[in-house]
């Protein structure tokens, strides 16, 4: 008597694609969940230190992908290259987010002044730093003494701090901060011949922006 061959196992094939499918779904299912419960987007950022008033070059922009503070009026990733030929309107440090505020197309300096270097002495300096946009006048000195009294007001020019960095001490007079800053063309002329002498002292006055 013939045995009878055991039943094939039957492939359910349909049954297979409706689990993968199920797990297909599944997957995207978180990826959307993950990307619509968090608030991460790609930013333009400062790769290198800009300076105020300088040309926005492509190789000192980078993208970053943070968590965002809605506060914060940053330059969406997409919109890197629109930045690029624009000037900073402030001093910007490396690594730190670009804003809206961070970059103008106002030319630096704009139309009618200029800017003037002016070597000061840290003994002649505010006793904080310096920062981009204060108002400062810088004051001319009299010579040491020679016997004679003068109760003449000192020469001042007013002028608005545009960056400062460190200078050497070329002089012996001890180490010097190389401040720039922006007066009325009209000015320029007698702020350097002050500045040239070497004596002159920086107030600040105002950090009103």
């Amino acid at each position: 008597m013939a045995v009878p061959a055991p039943p094939r196992a039957r492939r359910r094939w349909g049954l297979f694609a409706a689990m993968v499918l199920v797990v297909a779904l599944g997957a995207l299912g978180n990826v959307w969940l993950l990307a619509s419960t968090t608030t991460a987007r790609e930013v333009v950022a400062a790769r290198t230190t800009i300076e105020r008033g300088s040309v926005i070059t492509r190789e000192e922009l980078m993208t970053v992908r943070i968590e965002l503070d809605p506060s914060l009026h940053t330059v969406p990733g997409g919109d890197l290259a629109r930045l690029v030929g624009q000037r900073a309107a402030l001093d910007v440090a490396v690594g730190s987010l670009i804003t809206a505020e961070s970059v103008t197309e106002t030319t630096i300096p704009p139309d009618g002044y200029s800017l003037v270097g002016i070597g000061v002495a840290q003994a002649r300096m505010p006793g904080v730093a310096l920062v981009a946009g204060d108002q400062v006048r810088v004051v001319a000195t009299p010579q040491p003494a020679t016997g004679t009294h003068t109760d003449a007001t000192p020469v001042s020019v007013g002028a608005v701090v545009v960056g400062t960095r460190p200078g050497t001490d070329a002089t012996g007079a001890g180490a010097q901060t190389i401040v720039t800053v922006q007066v009325p063309t009209a000015d320029a002329a007698a702020l350097a011949a002050m500045a040239a002498t070497g004596n002159v002292v920086l107030v600040l006055d105002s950090r009103e922006r």
